[in-house]
């Protein structure tokens, strides 16, 4: 065959080939600019990073969503999903839909209450639970160090710190006073992630003004409180892991997770978050205003590490730990979850589920 026919077949080739490669390079470059433009919807379907369970009933709720579209938006996250609580759903729905929905971290924004019910739903399973304090005590970010008065601050805690597991406490009331309001579940089981307790601190919650918490913040509870210092002393048995029940006369019965109150008030110094116990203490005074004075300056003192074991006290808080504590009472008195009142209770059992639930700390 002449050189000239076999120059012309390769050219032909290779004008077929390059014929080939032009095609498909156009057709990849149409698609491209043909495909649909990616919305903040799309990201948070194909992996949404954080969500929010807000209680947009709290003031500043609206700041609290603002500044974290803000930060998700100026780190070029995908656009943060929200979910609001109602009445009838403090949080718990909605934290589970945001699990189902694939949130990495779910945040709770919003009071006690709020974060209490995000922690049901991701209790056991893995997910991080963030915290971004609206609330009055805001009693679990005070103890993992979560700042309070700064949203911004709070959420850098979210977005970079990390997985702590700790332990969460349940309770669950066995047997209602007769003469109780009985809840729609009377046999739930509530969490709770700082302390339960049964008589003078669940009355002091039970009586807690709504209006003027939003007002005066913590300080409602203490002036709560100040109606019930003249109350009668209860009749307790108390009955730890597998001992033998003891009786005592008593003001309230309180077992904690963790310690920290707000006003700088540290009730339980012992109480360790992750050790797989809860500290039980058991607060009793006499001799009226004289008694709860003496009792304050041990709790003070007892926040400062220094414990005064002297008998003879008036006003005293005694400690132990357990794993489950069950607590009855003569006639019922007020129960409560990490500032959520349960109603009048004759029988509170509480246990520990260790290391059930990560948090996002600092």
């Amino acid at each position: 065959m002449p050189w000239g026919v076999w120059i012309g077949i390769v050219a032909l080739v290779v004008a077929l080939a390059a014929l080939g490669v032009a095609l498909l390079l156009w057709r990849r470059a149409h698609a491209r600019t043909s495909a649909p433009e990616t919305t903040p919807d799309d990201d948070a379907e194909a992996g949404v990073r954080l969500a929010v369970v807000i209680n947009p009933s709290k003031e500043g709720a609206a700041d609290v969503r603002a500044t974290v579209e803000r930060v998700c938006a100026d780190a070029a996250m995908p656009t943060p999903r929200f979910y609001e609580t109602t009445m009838d759903d403090p949080g718990t729905g909605q934290a589970r839909a945001a699990l189902a929905d694939g949130a990495e971290v779910v945040v709770a924004a919003g009071g006690d209450g709020t974060v209490r019910a995000v922690a049901e739903a991701l209790t056991g399973t893995g997910r991080a639970m963030g915290l971004l304090p609206v609330g009055t005590g805001n009693l679990l970010a005070r103890n993992l160090d979560i700042p309070l008065t700064s949203v911004a601050d709070a959420l850098a805690v979210v977005l970079g710190g990390r997985d702590r597991t700790i332990d969460v406490g349940r309770a669950r009331v066995t047997e209602f006073a007769p003469d109780a309001e009985l809840p729609d579940d009377p046999d739930a089981t509530h969490v709770f992630l700082v302390i339960a307790g049964l008589g003078f601190d669940a009355a002091m919650v039970a009586d807690a003004d709504d209006q003027l918490k939003a007002r005066v913040g913590w300080v409602a509870y203490f002036l709560a409180g100040a109606r019930h210092l003249h109350g009668r002393r209860m009749r307790a048995t108390i009955r730890l892991d597998d001992g033998e029940a003891v009786e005592a006369r008593l003001r309230s019965v309180m077992v904690g997770n963790c310690g920290r109150l707000p006003g700088g008030i540290t009730l339980l110094p012992d109480a360790i978050i992750d050790d797989g116990e809860l500290d039980v203490a058991a607060i009793d005074t006499r001799g009226g205003l004289a008694g709860w004075a003496q009792l304050l300056g041990e709790v003070v003192a007892q926040g400062l590490g220094v414990r005064n074991d002297l008998p003879g006290k008036i006003g005293r808080i005694d400690h132990i730990r357990a794993k489950r504590a069950v607590v009855r009472v003569d006639g019922g008195e007020q129960a409560q979850v990490d500032g959520d009142p349960l109603g009048r209770a004759v029988e509170l059992e509480t246990w520990v589920d260790p290391s059930a639930l990560v948090v996002r700390t600092g």
